[in-house]
């Protein structure tokens, strides 16, 4: 299914894997607006959705934006709550890249009008979407995880200190899904040598996965924020590196494998 605001594939086996950030596209009434080092938008979460390319064919949803988040941020809450209180974030319409510097020229950033009206228009059909495709999939098996994909630069000192660790999985602290889930991703991530990893670290999970993680109610959520480095470049252009990404790979079907086991009652 295509909208003018986001892509949705439908599919057959009860896991939603959104990708909110993975949208690129500008509308042209608000790239004059912009720094001309924004119109890069380069706190995309590049080439996911050919990352997880797999995942179709597994029979997995798949939801996929349009447009940038530098338009609207789709995992921050429409009354744009801080997700981290206490350190720097990014807003719901982000008026600063990443790296602290402003996105907009000087009087440009938009106004409570303007960002209600983005609200509607992009934000409001996603959330529209997944939670429809969350209470379809709840309906034909039970239960539902919902698998919430980001990906960012792994150095950005004006989000965080030091190093981010190359996988990092949130589940708001236990609270978004069952602790069976949990442990069996964290069981996942930890048999393995190659890739760093966090959990409940510094991404604890955004907007969706707190938002619509219930698992009282057979709703399971779970983020992971993967660092750029496994498999693609950092810098400029942000090319994807083939190398990298097939050794990766492997790992996140391991992960997708043991939600479609968590939700389908077949886990070991």
């Amino acid at each position: 299914m295509t909208d003018a605001v986001y892509t949705l594939h439908r599919g057959s086996r009860p896991l939603l894997l959104s990708l909110p950030h993975v949208g690129t596209v500008l509308p042209d009434t608000l790239r004059p607006r912009l720094v001309p080092r924004a119109l890069a938008v380069e706190d995309t979460d590049w080439h996911l959705e050919r990352l997880y390319g797999f995942a179709r064919a597994l029979g997995v949803s798949m939801l996929v934006p349009r447009h940038s988040r530098f338009l609207v941020d789709l995992n921050r809450p429409p009354e744009n709550a801080p997700m981290y209180p206490g350190v720097n974030n990014t807003g719901l319409c982000p008026a600063t890249f990443f790296t602290g510097e402003p996105l907009y020229q000087p009087g440009q950033a938009p106004d409570d009008a303007e960002v209600a009206q983005r609200v509607a228009t992009y934000w409001r059909p996603y959330h529209d979407a997944l939670a429809v495709e969350l209470a379809r999939l709840r309906a034909a098996h039970g239960q539902v995880v919902l698998f919430d994909g980001h990906s960012i630069r792994s150095e950005l000192p004006w989000l965080f200190d030091g190093r981010l660790p190359d996988l990092n999985l949130g589940t708001a602290s236990g609270s978004s899904c069952a602790p069976a889930l949990r442990t069996a991703l964290s069981g996942v991530l930890a048999a393995q040598a190659d890739y760093s990893v966090a959990v409940d670290g510094r991404f604890k999970g955004g907007h969706i996965t707190r938002f619509y993680g219930r698992p009282a109610d057979g709703v399971h959520a779970v983020q992971l924020e993967m660092t750029w480095r496994c498999y693609m470049d950092e810098v400029p252009p942000f090319a994807w590196h083939d190398g990298r990404a097939a050794a990766v790979q492997p790992l996140l079907q391991q992960l997708v494998q043991a939600m479609l086991g968590f939700a389908e009652g077949t886990a070991a």
